[in-house]
């Protein structure tokens, strides 16, 4: 999967989303315009007192709009004599108060209705974001992140002139179209009659093309999105880009990404173009027929040139306003395929979530930590086991160190623990709760994690350190930095830990964003402490100011310990020895030595390495 588009019959689905949404989606993207949209229509609905107003001003300028050809037809009818003057001028003074009360009405209208829409499609950013913070780890396996970038920009923009420019163009037209007709069947039931037997002609090509404009539009969105996901992909990997001189490969791939964008969102346009075209030709053809007709009842005198006139006028007002509408039917169509997209990702229910009643944890934490015949497999490899029948227990305040070869299951355990995944087979507990009875975020705040990889964000060093107690004092962040060994070089920066560090403390060496990690995590002050590789990425210097600030982060807390360098987990209580997801050795590193097992073997491959490159150094 890993974000490639699938495909089936009719055409293809959301690139990224789990397969297991896929069936679903077929039907969902197949819908009637309104129909896709439907669902997020409570978004709008929070607010009816602004749409209140905007129907009001909608009525009011539609009002004096139709006001003017009853002008029009007294004028002709009355006005051009030498006694008329008067009624020339009473009906002018009339004319210029009703294009006030329109021009004031209309920008009331737009004011009320584009508002509405930056405010909902607000609202919808924030609820898919929302959503997307609640998704499970297994969730973003499978999807890329420029995708869901790309849903969460594009897709909400294209929805905006749906709840925004179209909805007000389309309410406007709506009710224009609805008052003209009222205003012709009033000035001629006769040649109304033969206008709305062409309405159908009309109006039953749109709504049978608004499918196809739809299919294509999702199209285009779906390979904007191919594009936004590769662009995310490549700037965040722009210094591997350049060492390896990929520049060529990058730009072309991105390029051929963005034509199949380009192409997929002309097809869409060329769709809605040939739609508006016959629309337009249909409505004002009839028009032009009516007329004709018309001009003839003048002649015979059954109509009076100013009444044909005041029916010219309404519709034309009619027929402009249908035009109108089938554009706005198109622009639907598109903004459909994308509240399609978006209603895929809020319809996804996380795997991992609360139960309805959840168990609550001890108060005061106790910080144990036990597996039982635990077995589990990723959900995207779920033919391939990473732990079986996997056993034990951590007590209170106790260090136990993970070690065995890559793998061997290893990070998976921290991943359960934190109840990322559950496991298929068996039961992970901490603090004697069951996991899959308790509450996550209950459950996450009492653990503190240091990762392989510490995430540092483009933001300052006070906000990192911050992040997973924004209520720290500020002498509460610099003892956390102090412990960590990392006061001193924040310190040592141009604003202290106010200085930005950039997109993931790329301003920062590995030591230091390793250090702001531990900091971090003395900040959160939590029972039970997670350090997954924590100084496997760092040089001989950095590695002991980092080895001697968890020591201090270690004390007094419960700890689990993944490390491959053994020189890191001499101090452990216990060591688990991991292979092919199940514990193979236990003991102490005196213990599992002398035991000639696998412990020993990777202890004497690791310290003879290591003794050999020291001999190399100091050779040179």
């Amino acid at each position: 999967m890993n974000g490639e588009p699938m495909t089936d019959a009719t055409q293809p689905t959301a690139p990224g989303l789990p397969a297991a949404d896929a069936a679903t989606q077929g039907k969902r993207r197949d819908r009637a315009p309104l129909s896709a949209l439907r669902p997020l229509l409570p978004y709008g609905l929070r607010y009816k007192g602004r749409i209140a107003a905007a129907i009001a001003a909608l009525v009011l300028a539609s009002m004096a709009t139709l006001a003017i050809p009853v002008a029009v037809r007294r004028m002709v009818d009355l006005g051009f004599s030498p006694e008329g003057a008067d009624i020339i001028d009473r009906y002018f003074s009339v004319m210029i108060l009703v294009v006030g009360v329109l021009a004031v009405a209309s920008a009331a209208r737009y004011y009320l209705v584009m508002t509405l829409g930056e405010r909902v499609m607000t609202d919808i950013r924030n609820a898919v974001f929302a959503h997307l913070t609640r998704l499970d780890a297994g969730f973003y396996d499978t999807v890329k992140s420029g995708e869901i970038v790309s849903r969460l920009t594009a897709d909400t923009t294209q929805i905006k002139s749906a709840f925004g420019a179209s909805a007000s163009v389309a309410l406007r037209n709506l009710v224009l179209f609805v008052g003209a007709v009222i205003m012709m069947v009033v000035t001629s039931p006769r040649l109304s009659g033969l206008v709305l037997l062409a309405i159908p002609v009309i109006v039953l090509p749109l709504v049978a093309s608004g499918r196809s404009v739809r299919q294509r539009s999702r199209l285009a969105q779906d390979r904007l999105a191919d594009a936004s996901a590769y662009a995310t992909e490549a700037i965040g990997a722009t210094r591997i880009m350049q060492a390896f001189t990929a520049e060529g490969a990058t730009l072309a791939r991105f390029s051929q990404a963005a034509e199949d964008a380009f192409h997929a969102a002309r097809t869409a346009t060329l769709s809605r173009s040939i739609l508006t075209a016959v629309a337009i030709f249909l409505i004002f053809a009839s028009v032009v027929a009516v007329l004709w007709y018309g001009a003839q009842d003048v002649l015979t005198g059954r109509l009076t040139g100013g009444r044909l006139s005041q029916f010219v006028l309404y519709a034309v007002f009619g027929a402009g306003a249908l035009g109108e509408l089938s554009q706005v039917w198109s622009e639907v169509s598109a903004a459909a395929g994308a509240a399609g997209r978006i209603a895929e990702i809020l319809s996804v229910e996380p795997r991992i979530k609360a139960p309805a009643n959840p168990t609550p944890l001890p108060q005061p934490a106790v910080g144990s930590v036990a597996f039982e015949h635990v077995r589990f497999a990723y959900p995207s490899r779920d033919d391939h086991p990473v732990v079986s029948d996997l056993t034990f227990s951590v007590a209170p305040g106790e260090r136990v160190a993970l070690v065995g070869p890559s793998g061997a299951g290893k990070s998976t355990i921290v991943q359960l623990i934190l109840r990322f995944y559950d496991p298929q087979g068996g039961r992970v507990l901490v603090d004697g709760v069951p996991l899959t009875e308790a509450d996550p975020e209950a459950l996450r705040r009492r653990i503190a994690l240091v990762a392989q990889d510490p995430v540092v964000f483009g933001a300052t060093i006070a906000e990192n350190l911050r992040y997973g107690r924004p209520d720290a004092t500020d002498a509460q962040m610099r003892e956390a930095a102090r412990l960590a060994a990392a006061d001193r070089f924040i310190e040592a920066l141009p604003q202290g830990y106010d200085t930005r560090v950039g997109e993931r403390g790329v301003t920062l060496s590995g030591g230091q964003r390793q250090r702001i990690a531990i900091a971090r995590a003395v900040l959160r002050d939590s029972p039970i402490l997670l350090l997954d590789e924590a100084t496997s990425a760092l040089d001989a210097e950095s590695e002991t100011l980092v080895q001697d600030a968890l020591d201090r982060l270690m004390e007094g807390r419960t700890t689990i310990v993944v490390a491959h360098r053994l020189a890191t987990i001499l101090k452990a209580d216990r060591i688990l020895v991991m292979d092919q997801g199940r514990i193979v050795e236990e003991g102490t590193h005196a213990d599992l030595v002398n035991r000639k097992g696998l412990y020993s073997r990777l202890a004497r491959l690791q310290f003879e390495a290591g003794a050999a490159a020291l001999a190399d150094r100091a050779a040179e």
